[in-house]
C-alpha cells in the first residue's frame, strides 16, 4: 500500500497536484462540496478528525503521551468545525433584514478595513487581510454589520481568494437587490510567506466591480474613498 502511494502522480484537469498548489489555481466559483457534505453531525465531524490527525501526528514521530500533545488532535478538530472553517455550513449564513432607504442617499456606501482571516484550500495555511466593500442602495439598505458578517461567512471555510471575493460580491448583489456593487480584497498568504518562495513581503489584491462600478469614474472615487 505505501509503495502505491508513493508512486502515485494523480492529476487533476491535466495538471499535478503540486502544480495546481504552486500555481495557485482555481477549480470554481463555488465551494467544491459533497453532494453529502451536510449529512454528517457536528459531534461525528470532530470525532473523526480528530482521529485522523492523531494519526498524522503519529505519523510525523509526535509523541501523542506528552501532556502538551495529546489534547491537539481534539483542539484541532474543535476548530476546524466550530471556528475556521464554520463557514462551510449553510445554517451558519447571516440572516440579513433589508431597511427601507429613508434618507434617500443615492450615493455609494463603503465600509472599509474589514479584517478577514480565511485558510488557502491548496496548503491549509492561513490567508489573511482586509476587505473593502461598496454599494449604491436601490431602494433598500441592511446594517452594517451585516457586510462584515458576509465577509466572514464566506471567507471561514478552504478558499482560493479570487473565489472569495467573488463569492463576497455575488452575495452582495443578492441580499441588497442591486448590481451596484464592489468589493476589493487586499491579502496575504502563508502559503506564499512561510513555504515555497518564502516571500513574506508581497500581497494579493482582487477585485469585484458590476453595476455602476463598471464606470472607471466610481471605481476611481471609491479608491479615493480607501485613501482617506
Amino acid at each position: 500500500m505505501l509503495e502505491n502511494l508513493l508512486k502515485e502522480t494523480k492529476k487533476v484537469n491535466g495538471y499535478h497536484h503540486e502544480e495546481i498548489g504552486d500555481d495557485h489555481l482555481l477549480t470554481g466559483m463555488q465551494t467544491p462540496l459533497k453532494s453529502d457534505a451536510f449529512d454528517r453531525p457536528d459531534d461525528e465531524k470532530r470525532a473523526l478528525i480528530a482521529h485522523y490527525f492523531e494519526k498524522i501526528m503519529d505519523v510525523m514521530g509526535l509523541d501523542l503521551t506528552d501532556d502538551s500533545l495529546k489534547g491537539t488532535p481534539r483542539r484541532v478538530a474543535k476548530m476546524y468545525v466550530d471556528e475556521i472553517f464554520s463557514g462551510l455550513k449553510p445554517e451558519n449564513k447571516p440572516n440579513v433584514t433589508l431597511f427601507d432607504n429613508k434618507y434617500r442617499y443615492n450615493q455609494m456606501l463603503v465600509e472599509k478595513n474589514i479584517t478577514f482571516y480565511s485558510n488557502c484550500e491548496h496548503h491549509f495555511v492561513p490567508i489573511f487581510g482586509k476587505a473593502h466593500v461598496a454599494y449604491i442602495s436601490s431602494g433598500k439598505v441592511i446594517g452594517l454589520s451585516k457586510l462584515n458578517r458576509i465577509v466572514q461567512y464566506y471567507a471561514k471555510r478552504p478558499q482560493v481568494q479570487e473565489r472569495l471575493t467573488n463569492q463576497i460580491g455575488k452575495e452582495l448583489q443578492n441580499v441588497l437587490q442591486t448590481r451596484d456593487v464592489a468589493v476589493i480584497l487586499d491579502a496575504r498568504h502563508m502559503c506564499v510567506c512561510s513555504r515555497g518562495i518564502q516571500d513574506d513581503t508581497s500581497a494579493t489584491v482582487t477585485s469585484f466591480y458590476e453595476g455602476a462600478f463598471s464606470n472607471p469614474g466610481k471605481i476611481t472615487e471609491l479608491h479615493n474613498y480607501l485613501r482617506e
